[in-house]
Formats: structure tokens, C-alpha cells, sequence
């Protein structure tokens, strides 16, 4: 793939998060962190959003996976 098929970063966590539950059906009930929905979720070490760095050097601190940590940094 080259430079013209690039997605923003925004772009490609919505495919993978409240787009791809869309996509199913299921966006009233996954895809985006609301109350009384479900979600699995990472905490990294940036905001991913803001900084300029790669995607493969901001670290994943802690992963929340059906409500118990199942990784810690």
C-alpha cells in the first residue's frame, strides 16, 4: 500500500472500535466506553491521538479484559 490509501490514526481505532461493532449490529452494546456497554480496553504509556511517535513504540501499560486485568506492565 502506498501514500494515498494512509488512514488518520483517528481513523483507523473508529474501524477497529465503534465502526466494526456498527458493522455487526452491535454498536448498542460494544464499540465505544458508555455505561451498561461492554468494552475490553488497554491503557498505554501516550495518547496515541497526540503524539507523533509510532504506533510500535508506545508501550501498552495495562489490559482490561471483561472486567479483570489480564495484563499489567
Amino acid at each position: 500500500m502506498g501514500e494515498a490509501q494512509k488512514i488518520t490514526r483517528l481513523s483507523a481505532f473508529r474501524a477497529m472500535t465503534i465502526d466494526a461493532a456498527w458493522q455487526v449490529f452491535k454498536d448498542g452494546k460494544r464499540g465505544s466506553i458508555e455505561n451498561g456497554k461492554l468494552a475490553d480496553l488497554v491503557i498505554l504509556s501516550e495518547n496515541p491521538l497526540e503524539t507523533s511517535k509510532s504506533l510500535n513504540d508506545i508501550r501498552v501499560m495495562q489490559t482490561i479484559r471483561r472486567g479483570t486485568i489480564a495484563y499489567q506492565a
